[in-house]
């Protein structure tokens, strides 16, 4: 068995090496992401945290079972979204449901610095016209807001994960953030009448 105590002080890149030698050393890059992961396929698929878990521990089977093939070029974490992305996707399509999101009230502040239009939201009831809002919006849209707005991704992260191009991802944001704002404006006036 390994200790453990110096997994934070490791890189990504350096737990990778060292799990391939001995897969012990998964368990640090289990730890580092599994709460992150966890909060991005609850947001994407709207499961329950149960079916959620279910799917991170798919996504950490498969991270592990194709570490050989991680290419050290990329950044480990765009790499392990991009394989919750491709599970949270598939849960998605066998259930045949579409998502809703459940934002937290530490989603709704990272919402507010980008978006004008959520300012000062701090009551449940907005935050679940926050979730209408974003479960409205295309699929291709409300991921990349959630990646940029909630997991903090940059561009060229999102970029690897959504295997686009980088300035495809803008456009996607630009738009989304459009869109985002008309949806919010038409269903706080329905909701005012």
């Amino acid at each position: 068995m390994t200790n453990h105590e110096d997994c934070p002080n490791k890189t990504d890149d350096e737990l990778v090496k060292l799990s391939l030698g001995n897969s012990d050393h998964f368990l640090c890059l289990t730890r580092r992401y599994e709460g992150k992961l966890l909060h991005y396929i609850m947001r994407v698929t709207k499961f329950s945290r149960d079916d959620a878990g279910d799917i991170l521990q798919d996504v950490f089977v498969k991270t592990y079972y194709n570490l050989n093939d991680f290419n050290e070029e990329l950044k480990f974490s765009s790499w392990i979204y991009r394989i919750a992305h491709n599970q949270a996707v598939s849960e998605i399509r066998k259930k045949s449901v579409r998502p809703t999101i459940s934002l937290e009230k530490e989603d709704i502040e990272r919402f507010e610095d980008s978006f004008d239009v959520v300012k000062d939201v701090d009551n449940s009831f907005d935050r679940e016209l926050i979730n209408e809002v974003l479960s409205h919006l295309d699929e291709k849209y409300r991921e990349v807001l959630i990646l940029r707005f909630l997991d903090e991704k940059d561009y060229v992260e999102i970029a690897d994960i959504l295997k686009k191009p980088v300035s495809t991802v803008g456009n996607l944001i630009a738009r989304g953030k459009k869109l985002f704002k008309e949806e919010y404006d038409k269903l706080v006036n329905k909701v005012g009448k």
